[in-house]
């Protein structure tokens, strides 16, 4: 009898991981960083509930860091086998797992210093860049529709979730005494109104379903309002004469925004004179992108071909890329004209902080928000009308005009989870488990999906089910 037991995203939306067993073999789905508050992010620091020798294979949906952050530390603490992931996701999940050592490293000397002149015991990081070498060799890239054994007794298969780039939903199969089961984890599934990737792709059957609810209770407002607001705001600035400043993440969010942005300049919308990406790490994901342009939905490659694109740079011409700090630090001499998009997303660090230093102050510049910016972050404080922003200890006076922008999301909404799982057979319907969501998400989403039909379980960390 196989059994999966529940360790992350769930009692929340970031540390996802599950742990599927046979009386064979044991593979383990995802291995994500807890992220938020202090007390959620103390828990990468504690040894995994399980033994992590044991494990055959380590399967991921995608490369976000709260789906595979806590890898390196998997490896540091003994596993040594496959990690199983779409191709894409192994080239970005080594920029996003060097970033992360790096600014964990940081923060951790910062600390100890501050450790040790108050006379404490120092601490150690996470992780090493030894240990993130050694998980990047470990990564097995395969491609949408390939089913690959991975342990004994258990295959499995990527199909394309339209997340961001290379998310898979991950179906598993498991045979026991010549009888088949699966197993389907969605991993994050993408808001099928988002630019460049494909839908979410359709499964037909499972006998398990582990389904993201992120936005379970909520739809996301329709597109054509959010790219009409965002064609305001663009053409407003122009009028103005000032800068527009995008703080935007490296994965996903970026690319949109390049992408919607070259929509305008194709209409000849577009008036500011460029938008430089300042960026190293978005940069680099941005050419990733470039490199897989097959994954992407059929409408807008017809978009890009008719603006005789041959990548998102194309499309865009007056795009620039600003990769050294020289060249970040031109870009403060450019009183109007340009748009700036950089990181990071909710503002805590990056070169956006740079920029606003330069620009908030200025009564025709304007910050577009267009990601969710969390409680606590310097991005959600400017969202709530904060007069002034701290920058390097220098309080730098908010005159800019801030919009934020909600449609972008790159999650699928209350009804677009419905609609995928409606693509599983109704005769035969999964047993079905509410995971990657806040509590009352979860809550609202099961009461929905019951008027729908579907009776959901919401499962309790480290709770175990078999099937």
């Amino acid at each position: 009898m196989a059994t999966v037991t529940f360790y992350g995203a769930i009692e929340g939306v970031t540390g996802s991981a599950y742990l599927l067993a046979t009386d064979e073999a044991k593979i383990l789905l995802d291995c994500g960083l807890f992220q938020g508050r202090r007390e959620e992010e103390e828990g990468n620091l504690e040894a995994f509930p399980f033994d992590v020798t044991e494990l055959d294979a380590v399967v991921l949906s995608h490369a976000h860091l709260d789906h595979s952050g806590r890898l390196p530390k998997l490896v540091a603490d003994g596993y040594n086998a496959a990690i199983y992931m779409t191709s894409p996701s192994v080239e970005l999940l080594e920029i996003l797992l060097n970033d992360a050592v790096s600014l964990q490293l940081r923060d951790v000397e910062w600390e100890n210093k501050r450790l040790q002149r108050a006379g404490k015991k120092l601490i150690e990081p996470m992780y090493t860049l030894d240990n993130v070498k050694e998980t990047l060799t470990l990564c097995s890239g395969e491609d949408y529709g390939h089913r690959v054994t991975v342990a004994k007794g258990i295959d499995v298969c990527f199909r394309d979730a339209g997340h961001i780039l290379g998310s898979a939903i991950v179906e598993v199969f498991v045979t026991e005494q010549g009888v088949e089961k699966k197993l389907v984890f969605s991993g994050d599934l993408g808001n099928s109104c988002s630019a460049l990737l494909r839908d979410p792709e359709v499964v037909e059957h499972a006998d398990v379903l582990l389904l993201e609810s992120t936005y379970g209770d909520r739809n996301h407002r329709p597109m054509d309002e959010t790219l009409a607001e965002f064609e305001d705001i663009v053409e407003q600035a122009s009028k103005n004469g000032g800068n527009i400043l995008i703080p935007s993440f490296a994965v996903g969010r970026t690319q949109e925004i390049i992408f919607r942005l070259g929509e305008l300049y194709q209409k000849g919308k577009l008036r500011q004179q460029a938008v430089y990406l300042d960026s190293p790490m978005a940069i680099a994901v941005t050419e990733i992108y470039h490199r897989y342009q097959d994954v992407y939905n059929t409408e807008d490659q017809a978009a890009m071909k008719k603006g005789a694109a041959s990548s998102l740079h194309s499309f865009l011409p007056v795009l620039r890329y600003s990769s050294s700090t020289a060249e970040s630090i031109a870009l403060n001499n450019i009183e109007a004209g340009a748009i700036i998009i950089a990181g990071s997303g909710m503002c805590n660090g990056g070169r956006i902080r740079h920029h606003f230093k330069h620009n908030l102050w200025r009564r025709n510049a304007h910050v577009i928000f267009v990601g969710f910016q969390a409680m606590g972050t310097p991005g959600r404080a400017l969202v709530d009308g904060a007069k002034f922003f701290n920058q390097a200890g220098e309080k730098i006076s908010v005159k800019a005009a801030i919009h934020t922008i909600g449609g972008f999301s790159a999650h699928a909404s209350q009804s677009q989870l419905l609609d995928w799982i409606n693509g599983f057979s109704q005769a035969n319907k999964p047993r079905l488990f509410l995971v990657h969501g806040e509590e009352d998400t979860k809550v609202i989403f099961k009461s929905y999906l019951k008027q729908q039909g579907w009776d959901a379980s919401i499962p309790a960390k480290g709770e175990t089910i078999t099937f």
